[in-house]
């Protein structure tokens, strides 16, 4: 049997934490000519120690929360849900994650300075508001922008800023770039759950807009980062390595088909899978965008 920890971190997931640390330091070499390993090595820990965090105290919150019980659901099998692991111990675990994270993090502090303390400290205490407080993020429709921002402008920007030391319109470009496809994984996951979210209160943006709606959020998320790429000002220099992310538009068309005409349900669980898969495939393929495109050897 698989363990109930691997199943609580949601690992396939994980990418999504990675990949915006690797597209920031891609970045940064291509406009700079150099990196630190070390750093990247320790943004990418903190990065995934935060989304673990995050991963877990959700497993718990929704849970008590009403949002996750092992009848209705349609998603994946919640540790806490199915009674695996308690929320006492999902939660010891969640507050585990984030202080690793924050004592990795502290190597960083010594980069990048105050700026970056500021930062690590917001995405921990957003990490654990996601679904805690008296007004979780992911209860009043916020979740999309949450991700948009943590996984998108704030962890390349501020990759970015640790490997050169300032930001650029280039940063926030790529960081809207990766955080679009991000956000739509929360999209499907929500689209999914529309009905039962509705019955336990938590009011996801998808609960708010409805259906359609919610159909061309999708729609706009998994098509917009292919308009964003020729913004980039770091692959200027050779225009023709832009084409690279334009590979993977075939497949940003089907899964949106998919979308838009497979009933919701546990078919949605593999469109989930694959939407994550997408954005990692999008973000790799950046990067070597980034990288080759100013002649540097990978």
């Amino acid at each position: 049997m698989i363990s109930p920890w691997f199943i609580a971190i949601r690992p396939k997931t994980l990418s999504l934490g990675v990949i915006p640390v690797l597209v920031g330091s891609a970045l940064g070499w291509s406009e700079s000519g150099t990196m630190s390993w070390i750093v990247m090595t320790a943004a990418l820990l903190v990065a995934i120690l935060i989304q673990i965090g995050t991963n877990l105290h959700n497993d718990a919150a929704d849970f008590e929360l009403g949002a996750d019980n092992s009848t209705t659901r349609l998603g994946p099998l919640r540790a806490t849900a199915e009674g695996w692991l308690t929320p006492t111990q999902v939660r010891r675990a969640a507050v585990l994650s984030f202080a690793l994270a924050f004592i990795t993090g502290c190597s960083l502090i010594l980069v990048g300075g105050w700026p970056i303390l500021m930062v690590g400290v917001i995405c921990i205490a957003a990490g654990y508001a996601y679904t805690g407080g008296p007004k979780p993020i992911a209860y009043v429709g916020l979740g999309e922008l949450f991700v948009f921002l943590f996984f998108g402008l704030v962890a390349v920007g501020g990759t970015y800023y640790l490997q050169t030391g300032h930001l650029s319109l280039s940063a926030l470009v790529a960081g809207t770039l990766i955080g679009l496809p991000a956000a739509a994984v929360l999209v499907v996951n929500n689209y999914r759950d529309l009905e039962n979210d509705r019955q336990a209160g938590k009011n996801t943006l998808a609960v708010r807009l409805g259906r359609r709606a919610t159909q061309a959020e999708y729609t706009l998320l998994m098509l917009g980062p292919f308009l964003l790429v020729p913004l980039i000002p770091a692959t200027r220099g050779s225009r023709w390595w832009l084409a690279m992310p334009l590979l993977l538009l075939p497949w940003a068309i089907v899964l949106v088909s998919r979308f838009l005409k497979d009933p919701p349900g546990p078919a949605f669980n593999r469109l989930l899978a694959a939407t994550a898969q997408f954005q990692l495939g999008l973000g790799l393929l950046l990067c070597l965008t980034l990288l080759a495109g100013q002649g540097i050897s990978i």
